[in-house]
């Protein structure tokens, strides 16, 4: 702070500039009352110290409602404090008692209890508490990382063949161990990696050494890593709550036991590894198996050995005399006669089923023979060839019949059509007169004078030009009355119909 301690006898009465100055008064002369002397050392807290001070001390009494309410004390005095809930909500850490901080703040005086505060307005570790502060923030911040989670920590082997120790060359720790592990089993064999565990440089090399396993312990044949140191300060300690220390420890593909310092300590280190041991004895003992309680574990399993491969002899003994008295083994000819009579027994029921079945066989054989000569190729193309002759002849001799009959009906149908054909109607005499277009004319009044017509005989035609027409009948000819309908006979099977002759157009064809 640099400034000397306050002194009543040095205060002044406030003047004007240029004013002279006006001596204090004098206690004796003219008392104060109780409200002008708070009054004074308000004054004197306004003038003679800063608007912000920083005060070293260890907290005490601390209590807490909505503020935080406490003093500060060193070992020759005492001040109140008090932290008020807006900031207090802005601390880094938590204040308690005996905690080792710096205040920063404002002193009040309370004339109404005469009480001087400090109004703290932010605390922070000092010395020692600041390495806790930085200690408990990378604990917390692993801590959500997962990196302390017991489930991603790997076993620890029951009988490892080596087991790499890292750990200062010239230390307590790195003896212990050694000790602890030729005394319980000699056959795990022990690698040590000398490296620095206290300075700046320790938590480098250590995280190197520790990277130098991860690599290369396939070939190396470590099956289990020791990182250990014996007891010290926080500050020895120190480089074990390396963050890049902890990383390494984290991707170590073996198992890592971890022992630093005393068992009250607590590093980073150890709270990652996959085991944490109170002593670098422990941690020996934790991966080295012990040899005697080896060999009566040898000796339990060799009585037990013994107890059950009694056990199991009586057992065999005792089935062994079971079977010996019974009927098969005390008199093997009789079993020997039972199963030849059976046997024997089998081989004729054997025949006998044998024989039947063969009979039975034989009888579907010859009934399938005679199927198959009934149904032989051969005779059945024979019987097929002979029907298709006979079938053959009938239709030839059919045909014939049919070709007869329907040459008979077609000359009788000639005949009659020759009879009734245009033809034999011209032979009679009668003649056909067609128009130049070819109508066939059947009245007069289909042409007229001056119209060209050609008339057809039975034997050639002319033309001739109409000079007139006369409608009606010729008068040369008489109407004929139709001749009587005869009584119709009833047509042959099979006989062609006649077909009329004024259906019959042949003059279209030129006749």
């Amino acid at each position: 702070m640099g400034r000397l301690p306050f002194d009543p006898n040095k205060m002044r009465a406030k003047t004007t500039p240029g004013a002279p100055a006006t001596p204090a008064p004098k206690p004796a002369e003219a008392p104060l009352t109780v409200s002008r002397l708070a009054s004074l050392i308000q004054a004197a807290l306004e003038h003679h110290l800063p608007a912000r001070i920083r005060v070293t001390g260890e907290i005490s009494g601390a209590r807490r409602s909505t503020h935080l309410y406490f003093s500060l004390k060193d070992a020759e005095a005492l001040v109140g404090a008090v932290l008020f809930a807006s900031n207090l909500r802005k601390l880094a850490i938590e204040p308690k008692d005996g905690q080792q901080v710096i205040a920063t703040g404002r002193i009040e005086f309370y004339p109404p209890q005469g009480r001087l505060t400090l109004i703290v307005e932010s605390l922070e570790p000092a010395g020692q508490g600041a390495h806790d502060l930085r200690f408990r923030q990378l604990c917390e911040e692993l801590r959500q990382l997962g990196w302390f989670d017991p489930a991603r920590k790997r076993p620890i082997p029951t009988f490892p063949r080596r087991v790499a120790v890292v750990t200062s060359r010239t230390g307590a720790a790195l003896q212990d161990v050694l000790a602890t592990m030729a005394k319980r089993c000699p056959a795990v064999d022990v690698a040590v990696l000398p490296v620095l565990v206290q300075g700046e440089a320790a938590a480098r090399q250590v995280a190197a050494a520790i990277r130098f396993l991860s690599k290369h312990h396939s070939t190396l044949g470590i099956d289990a890593l020791i990182v250990t140191r014996g007891g010290g300060s926080p500050e020895d300690l120190a480089a074990f709550n390396d963050r890049d220390l902890a990383e390494a420890i984290l991707n170590c593909p073996i198992p890592v036991v971890a022992a630093i310092g005393h068992e009250t300590d607590t590093t980073i280190a150890e709270l990652v590894a996959d085991e944490r041991c109170a002593t670098p004895t422990q941690a020996a003992v934790r991966l080295t198996p012990d040899r005697a309680a080896l060999n009566r574990q040898l000796d339990a399993l060799a009585s037990r050995c013994k107890t059950h491969l009694a056990r199991a002899l009586r057992f065999e003994r005792q089935r062994l005399a079971t079977a010996a008295r019974h009927p098969v083994l005390a008199d093997p000819h009789g079993a020997t006669r039972l199963a030849t009579d059976r046997v024997h027994r089998v081989r004729a029921q054997l025949a006998s089923a044998a024989a039947s079945a063969l009979q039975t066989r034989y009888r579907r054989l010859d009934a399938t023979s005679l199927r198959h000569e009934r149904q032989n190729p051969r005779e059945l193309l024979t019987a097929a060839r002979a029907a298709h002759d006979s079938q053959r002849r009938r239709l030839d001799t059919a045909l014939r019949h049919l070709s007869a009959s329907r040459a008979a009906a077609v000359e009788s149908l000639a005949r009659r059509l020759d009879s009734v054909g245009p033809a034999a109607v011209l032979r009679r005499g009668y003649s056909c007169t067609r128009r130049a277009d070819g109508t066939i004319l059947r009245a007069a009044d289909q042409v007229a004078p001056g119209d060209r017509v050609t008339t057809l005989l039975a034997s050639g035609a002319f033309d001739s030009l109409v000079a007139s027409t006369a409608p009606g009948p010729h008068p040369g000819l008489s109407p004929v009355a139709p001749p009587a309908p005869s009584p119709r006979r009833k047509p042959k099977p099979n006989a062609p119909r006649p077909v009329p002759p004024d259906q019959l157009d042949l003059f279209r064809a030129g006749g």
